[in-house]
């Protein structure tokens, strides 16, 4: 018989171990494990960034809230939201009048007075006193609305001119100097023509001509140009209720 055909009678009937296999069949294919690893080119080392480069730099700096407040629009801007609360300003005032008046009639009553007369006296007064509170505080959640709403249309078209203006200049970093608390300015040595913020209120008046500062008001002085200490108008003064209220001022 064929040595081949008594291989293959072999293998069907299971009697061939794994190893003569081999022997008798040295052409049968390798095991994918044991086939050797291609060799392949080592992969390049990624290239390291370039260093960041320094340039030079021209900072200026900015008190930009007062930059907007002190512009002929924002003046008048502010003028017209305090002239629109004085009538509400003057209503909270004579009713803070009304209740000091009442507390003193309460408290120099006679002894004579009944417990009755008292009691209604009191309860006037309470009534009165939380009148006043709550007219306070509506008033000044509108007037602080209005406030905002005045400075930030201004605001706006200020910021423009601004940038505008340190671009043809020539300024490469700007920083607004208004709040130092709240921002990340922590200190700036003052070189001379740093400070844009006179440049920039001069650059919007002239870019709206047909806008003038609001005329003082009749025997009052010259008021000095404001130079609030946070990033946005400060509110009115909120009356007391056993002290005459202030009227909404910057």
């Amino acid at each position: 018989m064929n040595h081949k055909l008594v291989l293959l009678a072999a293998l069907a009937a299971g009697l061939l171990p794994a190893s003569a296999m081999a022997q008798v069949s040295p052409e049968l294919p390798v095991s994918p494990s044991q086939t050797p690893a291609a060799t392949t080119p080592a992969a390049e080392a990624p290239k390291p960034p370039p260093p960041p480069s320094a340039f030079p730099a021209k900072i200026a700096i900015v008190e930009f809230q007062e930059a907007v407040i002190a512009t002929n629009e924002g003046q008048q801007a502010l003028d017209a939201v305090q002239k629109k609360y004085a009538p509400k300003q003057q209503q909270l005032e004579a009713l803070n009048t009304e209740i000091e008046s009442l507390q003193k009639q309460l408290q120099s009553a006679p002894a004579t007075m009944t417990d009755s007369e008292r009691a209604t006296r009191t309860r006037t007064l309470d009534t009165k006193q939380k009148q006043l509170d709550l007219d306070t505080q509506d008033a000044r959640t509108a007037y602080q609305t209005d406030l905002q709403d005045a400075y930030g249309k201004v605001a706006q078209k200020v910021h423009g001119i601004m940038v505008d203006y340190v671009q043809k200049s020539g300024y490469t970093i700007l920083l607004d100097v208004s709040n130092q608390q709240a921002s990340q300015v922590m200190w700036i040595a003052q070189e001379p023509n740093a400070d844009i913020t006179e440049a920039i209120i001069e650059a919007y008046n002239k870019s709206t001509p047909n806008i003038s500062a609001p005329a003082p008001a009749a025997g009052a002085p010259a008021a000095a140009r404001p130079k609030p200490a946070t990033t946005t108008p400060r509110p009115a003064t909120t009356p007391h209720t056993t002290t005459t209220p202030k009227p909404p001022s910057q």
